[in-house]
């Protein structure tokens, strides 16, 4: 398995990291991609990179941070070329469900990690909430440039996934699945082609049932795929055994 979204850095995941590491290895997770949110948080992500060989990273401002961290593009390029280990850009995109950062800020800020991605040719992980609309029609912008994009924790509709798929997105699966609440996700889910897939844990946040209530780690995500394979109508070891090769694919 592959945890495609988590975030190390934060608590209480990294207090306890190398316990996290060794759960992870015991359910068969075989690699962890932490993702950025702020330079500051970028700062720890480098020297966690360097405390296991299955632990990759991206660099990226979350939208909610943008106006706190307001960067250029030569900037988020310098940060990424100088670890190998860095491996995606993001998570970028667009929250205007809080609004934490103006709009304005969002999409200049998503525009800037969208042509990084471009110039390194590696992924561009997406956030989006309630700005379906404004997220596909900045990715449409690029549709020529075959941008490598992974929707993360991907919650939005049906028709969005389909709009997405025609940009040959990429989707990962969060515990919110698991949910009892979450049978429209679910039913977009069983729309979305099994070579399109991925899972992560989104941890400490979105612990998947059985561990709801808990703060979530990347060993959990055997739940999330497991409910995933539910839903494919499919075994769970052929949905961690597709959703592996997807991240191989995807990131190279």
């Amino acid at each position: 398995m592959i945890d495609s979204h988590c975030h190390l850095d934060q608590e209480p995941l990294l207090s306890d990291l190398n316990s996290v590491i060794e759960r992870s290895k015991l359910v068969g997770i075989q690699k962890i991609l932490t993702i950025c949110t702020t330079v500051d948080s970028f700062k720890t992500i480098k020297e966690i990179l360097n405390r296991d060989e299955i632990i990759y990273g991206t660099f990226g401002i979350h939208p909610h941070e943008v106006k706190n961290n307001k960067i250029s593009l030569d900037y988020i390029l310098k940060e990424i070329v100088e670890n190998k280990k860095i491996i995606g850009v993001g998570e970028t995109g667009l929250d205007f469900h809080y609004n934490n950062s103006e709009k304005s800020e969002q999409i200049d800020s998503f525009n800037k990690h969208i042509q990084a991605s471009l110039q390194l040719d590696i992924p561009l992980i997406v956030h989006s909430r309630n700005a379906e609309k404004e997220t596909f029609e900045i990715l449409k912008n690029y549709e020529k440039d075959k941008l490598k994009i992974l929707m993360h924790c991907f919650t939005g509709s049906k028709e969005f996934a389909k709009k997405l798929l025609d940009l040959n997105a990429y989707f990962s699966a969060s515990g919110i699945i698991t949910f009892k609440n979450s049978t429209n996700l679910q039913d977009t889910f069983e729309t979305i082609p099994l070579d399109r897939l991925l899972i992560e844990t989104d941890s400490p946040f979105l612990s998947p049932v059985p561990k709801r209530g808990k703060k979530n780690e990347p060993s959990f995500i055997k739940f999330t795929a497991e409910k995933l394979a539910q839903i494919k109508k499919i075994s769970s070891k052929e949905l961690i055994d597709l959703t592996t090769k997807n991240f191989n694919k995807l990131f190279n």
